[in-house]
């Protein structure tokens, strides 16, 4: 790199990973009115996040054993929380994502139990469950031969595209694409990452910092090495996924209660460009589907939807699968991480490590890191000149994975 050529610009922060955890974080500080960048080297949103069924719930999914746990508390309040989001009245502007539902339903069979009824029916779920009598049973519920019980629960859905371009559209100055072919980071001895530097046919750009975040999911593990970061580790729980694309014109968004303390199946809903509408199917379904083949995920995947919807016809349907890998903080066991999750490194005294979990836990994962600068006393810089970074480009938002799959 020549000197002479460079342009500096001095930020508060550089985050790296343009997924819902990057793209929250960025909006967050940038309203605080910290002087960040975020760079990612693909496509914002792609792999965890693009393949979010875009639910927003409260936990009482994890809660199907019929009791309150760990992960369902630590989530409770995010669906208010994004609500406000979602009116402009929360810590990070909405306004122009796009809600697919208000509500996500759960139900059972006529099979199950009653112990997870009564739980339900109980003062622990008072306010984020509610039991829906015949008449207002959502399709495909609202079926004469439909035997069971529906509960309507606080969750909603967000249209995750839509999404992560509000979050890119709050800060297109701040949003760049990152080729780490010509790129690098500077370190000191103490391993402190002082400085990220980017070759650009343009003019060489040095970015100064005081913290570096990585947000950048199963990519963290590559970054950190980079940087010879150790801990905090991570781990990787896979999921394989059904897509069924279908005729049915029948939004669904549900949880079925199965005899695990996971749902035995989710629904979500989904139209591709060609206005054609997929069921995006996950639960016990995707994380057995883990040691199965395509053909045989599928196949499980069409006997799950004959005996929970006999009455539709799915015979002229067109099936897909997504292996995904849902990147998280090692746990011992690779058990379920309940919390959103952010450390200083170990290598690193102003490298963060940050993992959101889940989509819901975003705004929770944004707290912990506000929470870890202000324990380092980070003061928020002067202005800078965002035209020092105006040559470089900029990424793309991600394609939903039902229209590259159904392409």
């Amino acid at each position: 790199m020549n000197n002479a050529d460079t342009q500096t610009i001095k930020l508060d922060t550089v985050i790296i990973g343009g997924g819902i955890a990057g793209l929250w974080l960025l909006n967050r500080l940038s309203n605080e009115g910290h002087q960040v960048a975020l760079f990612e080297q693909d496509a914002l949103g792609s792999c965890q996040t693009i393949a979010s069924q875009g639910m927003i719930h409260g936990g009482i999914k994890y809660a199907l054993s019929g009791a309150l746990t760990g992960s369902s508390e630590a989530i409770a309040a995010m669906p208010e929380r994004w609500r406000q989001c979602l009116r402009g009245e929360g810590d990070v502007d909405l306004r122009h994502a796009k809600t697919l539902s208000e509500h996500f339903y759960l139900w059972s069979t006529a099979g199950v139990g009653s112990r997870v009824t009564s739980f339900f029916a109980s003062k622990a779920t008072r306010g984020r469950v509610q039991s829906l009598k015949k008449k207002q049973l959502p399709p495909p519920f609202d079926h004469a031969d439909f035997r069971g019980a529906v509960y309507r629960l606080i969750d909603l859905v967000l249209d995750v595209p839509s999404l992560i371009d509000t979050l890119y559209q709050n800060y297109t100055d701040r949003i760049f694409k990152i080729h780490w072919q010509q790129a690098r980071f500077e370190q000191q001895t103490d391993g402190c990452v002082t400085a990220l530097l980017i070759n650009h046919p343009q003019g060489s750009r040095r970015i100064e910092m005081d913290q570096l975040i990585l947000t950048a999911g199963e990519g963290n593990a590559e970054l950190m090495s980079r940087l010879g970061i150790h801990r905090p580790a991570m781990q990787c729980r896979p999921l394989h996924q059904a897509i069924v694309k279908h005729h049915h014109a029948i939004p669904l968004y549900a949880h079925c209660i199965g005899t695990n303390p996971s749902p035995r199946l989710t629904i979500s809903s989904h139209t591709c460009q060609d206005g054609e509408n997929i069921w995006y199917l996950g639960g016990d379904l995707a994380t057995q589907g883990v040691n199965q083949t395509p053909e045989q995920l599928i196949n499980h995947a069409k006997n799950e939807l004959a005996s929970l919807f006999p009455w539709l016809d799915f015979n002229q349907a067109q099936w897909s699968n997504l292996v995904i890998n849902r990147a998280e903080p090692r746990q011992k066991g690779l058990l379920k991480p309940d919390n959103a999750f952010a450390a200083y490194s170990d290598a690193s005294a102003n490298t963060i490590v940050a993992w959101p979990t889940k989509l819901s836990l975003a705004p929770a994962l944004s707290d912990d890191i506000l929470h870890l600068l202000k324990q380092g006393h980070q003061e928020t810089s002067l202005p800078c000149n965002w035209q020092t970074l105006q040559h470089l480009d900029q990424p793309k938002i991600s394609q939903p994975v039902w229209d590259t799959l159904f392409d």
